[in-house]
């Protein structure tokens, strides 16, 4: 086989289509970006991460991509990689800052893993919004996320890209307890590997 695709799960993509055109403020985002994470936990469709792209300014839904790893067999499936790779085609661009565009907002119910900090220069955004740390969604979950650059915020921020962090963090962090407490498999590489 020559060739991969991931997939929203049919719930995600009918409750795309219900959400409203505008979620004015980063904690309705937020708000409606747990509920994707949530609903992924609850209907077994992948991990309790989900992250939306909105329009900075005006609140425009771009749409919100929830985690695929596990139903994918995709280790790159992640929350953020979806909802950017889904805006990318549905704006029809590679570049989500390119010129004449408004700035794009990711909203994560958690701080993104090595790769997903690596990924947003490349995509273009503009923003990004944190609910939980990634040192909590580690001691909460037992997910490895990477060896996140240490000034990471200063990284992205010297790329262009605002760093919003702990919005709505108690709620976020629901999910991953929840998670913790679902017996659902923690899918880092490697798994049962000694990484120390």
């Amino acid at each position: 086989m020559m060739s991969f695709e991931i997939s929203l799960p049919p719930w995600a993509v009918e409750e795309n289509q219900l959400l409203p055109k505008f979620i004015p403020d980063y904690e309705q985002r937020m708000r409606a970006v747990i509920r994707f994470a949530e609903i992924n936990l609850d209907k077994k469709t992948g991990g309790p991460f989900a992250a939306g792209i909105f329009e900075k300014n005006s609140g425009e839904v771009v749409g919100i991509g929830v985690n695929r790893v596990v139903p994918a067999n995709n280790s790159s499936a992640h929350a953020e990689i979806v909802a950017i790779s889904l805006a990318q085609k549905k704006l029809s661009t590679f570049d989500l800052g390119g010129p004449g565009m408004p700035d794009y907002q990711i909203v994560v119910n958690g701080r993104p893993c090595a790769m997903c900090c690596g990924a947003l220069p490349w995509s273009g955004i503009r923003s990004l919004v944190i609910g939980a740390s990634g040192e909590r969604i580690e001691s909460l979950t037992g997910f490895d996320e990477g060896a996140v650059h240490p000034n990471w915020q200063q990284e992205l921020e010297s790329r262009g890209i605002e760093v919003i962090e702990n919005v709505l963090t108690e709620e976020a962090e629901v999910v991953f307890q929840r998670f913790r407490d679902s017996n659902e498999p923690v899918y880092n590489g490697r798994s049962g590997d000694d990484l120390q």
